[in-house]
């Protein structure tokens, strides 16, 4: 228990060294919640985000061209598309809530595992037995390549879709972090 207390520590007050440099605020409450109970913490989050990002098989700096962490409008992902001067492969993505959270004991990961899935968190899992860490990971999720050459692969009647999809797919998942939360 002590060495997990002193993981937890050196955890929650280490620099963030996340891209953006801070938990994107609708998650915060979420981790507060689990941070507070003796038996977790929390190791990484995204509470779901829409993102222009360079074609790449590999995670190397300055891969994202336009990111945010809130619904966007059509006008706005134009507006960035236009911006965009990267003369490769470029992907649309909208991605799903993601939380990382470290378990005192197996037992704690399989309490906190069922909590998830109840509220909806489906592809979620134990991914490393040495420290307890599980990764809970909603479904919502789109991609799809969107330039390619400075050019638009899709057209605008599709760009208004896909802003009105992707936007839905954000509130849902955002629905399923206020539900653990709820559940916690």
């Amino acid at each position: 228990m002590e060495k997990f207390k002193q993981q937890k520590q050196k955890q929650l007050y280490k620099k963030d060294k996340s891209s953006i440099g801070s938990w994107d605020k609708k998650i915060i409450p979420l981790c507060k919640k689990i941070n507070k109970n003796k038996e977790y913490y929390t190791t990484s989050s995204c509470s779901g985000r829409v993102v222009l990002i360079k074609a790449s098989d590999k995670k190397q700096k300055n891969l994202f061209l336009y990111r945010t962490h809130n619904k966007i409008s059509f006008k706005e992902l134009l507006k960035q598309i236009k911006n965009i001067k990267y003369p490769g492969l470029i992907y649309f993505k909208q991605e799903p809530c993601i939380l990382h959270v470290a378990c005192n004991f197996n037992n704690d990961a399989e309490k906190l595992l069922k909590k998830a899935r109840l509220a909806g968190w489906k592809r979620s899992g134990l991914i490393s037995k040495k420290r307890n860490i599980l990764e809970l990971m909603s479904t919502e999720h789109l991609e799809f390549p969107i330039m390619n050459n400075r050019k638009l692969l899709v057209s605008e009647a599709y760009l208004k879709l896909i802003t009105k999809e992707a936007n839905s797919r954000l509130k849902r998942t955002w629905q399923k972090i206020t539900r653990l939360k709820t559940t916690i």
